[in-house]
């Protein structure tokens, strides 16, 4: 089974940070703002998601919810607060086939909510159980259309920071396929929670995300590849017992040909993951556009 700490958010310690006490259990509150709780879908290391409905015009949706007054306080709570809804107005101007849709954010008795598209299917994390995985063609269509639907997010500016399976949505029998959580992981990269800083998902992390150095779309697409990785083969690229070795390897070691692990994947698929994984930014695909088709060139048939 794959390990579930390799698609948690990892939380670093950081002086100052607001002190952190027992874990609290808030009961399933009855509304948010207009919108009436259903009930709880899940959790993550910023909040809770609910099934709602708004009333206003019949409408099921996912309403994912940041504690924001409990995690600031005083000038930092109003710059995360201007921060939550810049980054919901720039995720709500994305309209692609695989990126969740955003119908709106507000706040209400101090939790900042989005409220967006209920959707079907599992998180991609179901797919990298190696009993589970995905014929290798339809692994590598489904990471080529998301690689398509980066490429349009970051055509818009809009860069991810946190692509892993547990933030990709995939329904099988419909083929329906979604990326979620634009803009969530930078709401609080740079502010203190009681808790420390959120960092994002090391596994699935770039190098020069680890070591704090700014991020473009090619980040995201390290990402992706990590997550293609797992998928083709029920495990990381990178792999350590401890953070410091993690970063170590993911910032300097190759990874393990992914042809030794799985020998009947296409031909030419090591040479992408050379690229795809690259330690510098500037040797990777240029764009989500020319990955999706570098993988779409591997599935295509072979001409003698």
């Amino acid at each position: 089974m794959p390990n579930p700490a390799d698609q948690t958010t990892f939380v670093q310690q950081r002086p100052g940070g607001r002190p952190s006490g027992p874990a609290t259990v808030r009961p399933v509150p009855a509304r948010l703002g207009r919108y009436q709780i259903a009930c709880e879908l899940g959790k993550g290391a910023m909040g809770v998601v609910y099934r709602a409905r708004d009333p206003m015009i019949n409408r099921e949706v996912a309403l994912k919810t940041i504690p924001l007054a409990a995690e600031f306080e005083g000038e930092e709570l109003e710059q995360a607060r201007a921060k939550f809804f810049r980054e919901a107005e720039a995720a709500g101007r994305l309209s692609h086939p695989h990126i969740v849709t955003i119908y709106d954010a507000g706040e209400h008795a101090g939790t900042a909510y989005i409220a967006m598209e209920l959707l079907r299917g599992v998180h991609l994390v179901d797919y990298t159980d190696p009993a589970r995985l995905l014929p290798p063609a339809i692994a590598i269509e489904v990471v080529a259309r998301l690689a398509g639907a980066l490429h349009y997010a970051h055509e818009q500016s809009v860069v991810h920071r946190d692509i892993k399976p547990a933030n990709i949505m995939f329904d099988a029998p419909s083929g329906e396929l979604k990326i979620t959580d634009f803009g969530i992981a930078r709401i609080t990269d740079s502010g203190r929670t009681r808790t420390g800083i959120v960092l994002g998902t090391p596994s699935f992390m770039s190098p020069e995300q680890l070591q704090g150095r700014p991020v473009t779309g090619r980040s995201d697409l390290f990402s992706l590849a990590v997550t293609l990785y797992q998928m083709l083969t029920g495990q990381l690229p990178f792999r350590a017992d401890s953070m410091p070795t993690l970063m170590l390897r993911i910032a300097q070691e190759p990874h393990p040909p992914i042809r030794t692990l799985r020998p009947g994947l296409p031909t030419g698929v090591d040479d992408l993951f050379e690229r795809a994984l690259a330690k510098a930014p500037a040797d990777r695909f240029e764009t989500g556009a020319v990955f999706a088709q570098a993988l779409r060139d591997l599935n295509a048939p072979k001409r003698d």
